[in-house]
């Protein structure tokens, strides 16, 4: 009878102890290539609330707003940037990395598919201070093409202006050409 208490506690506290969660043990996992979805959450993390001059174009129909963007604005309007991101393991061994005096390339290899041709960052004192990016994809059907562009100032340390372009190409008929553009203020 002592020998099965002795037993069941100790399958009890073994069992109590098996459940702990290793949270404290979690350290930043290693990305094979630029953090661009990081990157992009850390700066609009630094502006809710502001203000933007955006310009919209639309097959060469322009239209300029002023308006006040919240954190969920922001992660809408960045969208193609967190696409562009080539940070997932079926993406692990497809780019070439090199750098070249200030900037930080990655390209998609020959024989890789990816949607993602090309990222660039550029750094200034250890930080990146602009970041672009060109996604295509193409079928039989339709092709679209899409770039993207994020300029960072050096006197604030917060995005400064951006730009996003996507031309599209449905078979049989015209190129659709979508702009979208802002300062900041």
């Amino acid at each position: 009878m002592k020998i099965q208490r002795l037993m069941l506690s100790g399958l009890l506290l073994w069992a109590a102890f098996s459940c702990v969660s290793s949270e404290g043990e979690k350290k930043l996992e290693k990305l094979p290539y630029f953090d661009l979805s990081g990157f992009i959450d850390l700066e609009i993390s630094k502006l809710d609330g502001a203000q933007v001059t955006k310009t919209s174009r639309i097959n060469g129909e322009e239209k300029i707003v002023d308006t006040t963007y919240s954190i969920t604005d922001w992660k809408e309007e960045m969208e193609a940037f967190y696409q562009a991101d080539i940070n997932t393991p079926s993406l692990a061994l497809s780019y070439s990395t090199e750098t070249k005096f200030e900037y930080l390339i990655h390209k998609l290899l020959p024989e890789a598919k990816g949607k993602v041709k090309e990222i660039k960052v550029s750094y200034y004192k250890n930080y990146p201070s602009s970041v672009t990016f060109k996604m295509s994809d193409e079928n039989m059907f339709f092709s679209t093409v899409t770039m993207g562009e994020f300029f960072m100032s050096q006197s604030t340390n917060k995005l400064d202006h951006y730009s996003i372009e996507t031309t599209q190409k449905v078979w049989f008929l015209k190129p659709t050409n979508i702009k979208i553009s802002g300062i900041v203020k």
